[in-house]
């Protein structure tokens, strides 16, 4: 895949995505979203890419935010279309992604950048990785979905607090409650989300959508998350990865998934 805002590379079923709009901090415009979605799209439909790592050029930004040149002067109306349409196309899809999204937090991850590592299934962040919602301090809220999934990640209080005050937190406190997974030194941090991508990888991928399905599903306004569970759960059953891990297991060997 070829791409003018990001690079695809797929090394033996793990891709990692790279969000390459340096000189402007890899903020998102209308074409890197609609890279990304494709890019998405292309490799979860590929039953040979097992895990996803998405991160942003260089070392001073995951995404430092919207590109705000692209909207300032957009009315009502077109604002609203501009947080439907980008969270159709990038946030909620990859959200809903069967195969496992690790967002590499490198640097600045800001409005629309920290939007999208949300969206993620889990994140990894560099030390020196900086986060926040900093959109009311320009007139306006977060529209990418922001102020739905950072209070499930990190309570309604400090969702709240971060929002209102357009503040940043350090990579510690973002660990401390819960927005991201790991903290490690810059330079560990690729290494690190693809030693969890090869833990990953080891397991089935059908059960890994099924059971990404299940947890989205608590979340769903209308849903009951258990009986989404309990369906998938079933449905695992007809399953040749079902087949070969319960083999597998009672002949004391390793599982070989065939990924069906």
């Amino acid at each position: 895949m070829s791409f003018e805002n990001i690079l695809v590379n797929n090394n033996e079923g793990l891709a990692t995505i790279i969000i390459n709009r340096p000189k402007k901090l890899n903020a998102l415009n209308k074409a890197t979203i609609a890279e990304l979605h494709t890019a998405f799209d292309t490799l979860n439909k590929d039953t040979n890419t097992k895990v996803i790592i998405i991160t942003g050029s260089e070392q001073k930004a995951f995404v430092a935010g919207a590109d705000i040149s692209e909207f300032a002067d957009f009315s009502v109306e077109e604002g609203g279309k501009l947080a439907a349409n980008g969270q159709e196309q990038l946030f909620d899809f990859v959200e809903n992604l069967s195969t496992p999204v690790i967002a590499a937090v490198n640097g600045f991850a800001l409005g629309g950048g920290l939007e999208l590592a949300m969206s993620c299934h889990f994140r990894v962040a560099s030390d020196n990785a900086k986060m926040g919602l900093p959109e009311v301090s320009l007139g306006v809220i977060p529209g990418y979905g922001g102020t739905q999934r950072l209070p499930q990640l990190v309570g309604k209080g400090k969702a709240m607090e971060l929002i209102m005050t357009a503040g940043m937190m350090s990579a510690e406190e973002a660990k401390a409650c819960g927005l991201v997974n790991y903290v490690v030194a810059q330079e560990e941090l690729l290494p690190l989300a693809e030693k969890l991508a090869g833990k990953i990888m080891r397991n089935s991928s059908v059960a890994i959508g099924a059971a990404i399905k299940a947890v989205n599903a608590n979340f769903e306004d209308g849903t009951n998350g258990y009986e989404v569970e309990i369906a998938e759960f079933g449905n695992c059953f007809g399953t040749e990865d079902f087949k070969e891990g319960t083999t597998a297991f009672l002949e004391k060997r390793k599982a070989d998934f065939p990924g069906k």
